[in-house]
């Protein structure tokens, strides 16, 4: 039987670009109707990503690298205010649309986030995403295609958990190896390695029985280890980096570096691909997805051209990676990295925490709905001494 869906619900807007103040929390928002091909899903849990605060601040310039925008990959920005922000969904489907089975109803499921710009499968040329072209799962409900809500019934991952294993992070690090080609038995360098895409490179690594190695800090090596991870580099001491590589490889370059970092680190990065190219069997490979250490990198292009540097730029991933995941979660060959959980009304702590998290921190946050809170967010409340 279908549940009662009210006709308003609680919902942080993010109505401008700025700091956490544009993040008003909202408690008479309509309800979207679910439209032909859409289900309504009661929202249970969110995954927290960079994207997040890169979109509320503007930080996604392609021009002018001091540009306060949103990105505008089709042509023209989709980014409008009010936006309810938040991509990686999980809850229950409440109401089906026009073309959906209505047994669908109760089903608890994960969103491929994408919005995506064709039916192609193999190729996502300009993407897009809920929480930026369209509301996403800060909010209580949200409309989304059926097709691309995938049902994930394990009994062994709560709500929270599979939020933290949600596209976002797990489509984008799929997408930056198969661009790259990454196979078995190659050397895998993972920048960024304790964040959400990060960890999930380490384990997809693992999947395709590649050997990744984390750059990260000594203080969660231990953690990256067990997770997967064949060796831990310390990014706060990155002299002779080559030499590190040919110590912990057994001589042999990198095969890939799956970067999230940029900044004055990519030539490192580069030179531990490069530095005896008679050992290789395949180009270097750069994939890149982030720019957390800065958003402009000074290389040489003699190296890249002479030592025939392929690199990738990531963003987002296509729909026959999201249903490969999807595959894997449900198989339990992918487990997940959650850090904590806050109320969604508790939003603008939440950010801070983010921006600013220290040591400990490793994984995915995850946003639940305050009415939803006791059940699937309060377990994984954030510890405090």
């Amino acid at each position: 039987m279908s549940e009662p869906i009210p006709t308003h619900m609680a919902a942080m807007q993010l109505v401008g670009h700025g700091d956490v103040d544009q993040l008003v929390y909202n408690q008479h928002v309509a309800v979207p109707a679910p439209g032909p091909g859409e289900v309504l899903v009661r929202v249970t849990a969110t995954a927290k990503n960079n994207t997040d605060r890169k979109a509320r601040e503007g930080l996604y310039p392609t021009k002018d690298k001091g540009d306060v925008t949103s990105f505008a990959i089709g042509g023209s920005p989709t980014l409008t205010f009010p936006r309810i922000q938040g991509a990686d969904i999980v809850g229950r489907v409440a109401a089906v649309g026009d073309g959906v089975d209505a047994s669908r109803i109760g089903e608890r499921g994960l969103l491929d986030f994408n919005i995506y710009g064709s039916d192609r499968r193999d190729i996502n040329l300009t993407p897009d995403y809920y929480g930026h072209g369209a509301d996403g799962g800060f909010a209580e409900y949200v409309a989304v295609p059926s097709d691309q809500f995938h049902a994930v019934a394990n009994a062994d991952l709560s709500d929270a958990e599979l939020a933290s294993m949600g596209m976002c992070s797990y489509q984008t690090a799929y997408h930056m190896m198969t661009a790259a080609n990454v196979s078995a038995g190659e050397h895998v360098l993972v920048t960024g390695a304790s964040g959400g895409v990060g960890t999930a490179l380490i384990q997809l690594c693992r999947v395709v029985g590649a050997i990744p190695y984390a750059l990260s800090t000594p203080e969660k090596a231990d953690a990256l280890l067990e997770l997967g991870a064949e060796k831990v580099f310390d990014r706060r001491a990155m002299d002779d980096f080559p030499g590190q590589v040919r110590e912990a490889t057994g001589g042999v370059p990198l095969d890939a570096v799956m970067d999230l970092v940029g900044g004055d680190m990519t030539m490192r990065f580069i030179e531990a691909m490069t530095f005896d190219m008679n050992a290789r069997s395949t180009y270097p490979r750069l994939s890149i997805a982030g720019a957390s250490a800065s958003n402009v990198s000074e290389v040489m292009w003699t190296v890249i051209y002479l030592y025939q540097v392929q690199i990738f730029g990531v963003s987002h991933g296509t729909r026959e990676e999201a249903e490969q995941l999807v595959e894997w979660i449900r198989g339990g060959q992918l487990k997940p990295v959650l850090h904590a959980a806050f109320k969604l009304s508790d939003l603008h702590e939440c950010e801070r925490y983010f921006t600013d998290r220290g040591s400990n921190y490793m994984g995915k946050i995850v946003v639940v709905p305050d009415a939803q809170w006791a059940e699937h967010g309060a377990p994984y409340a954030l510890e405090t001494n």
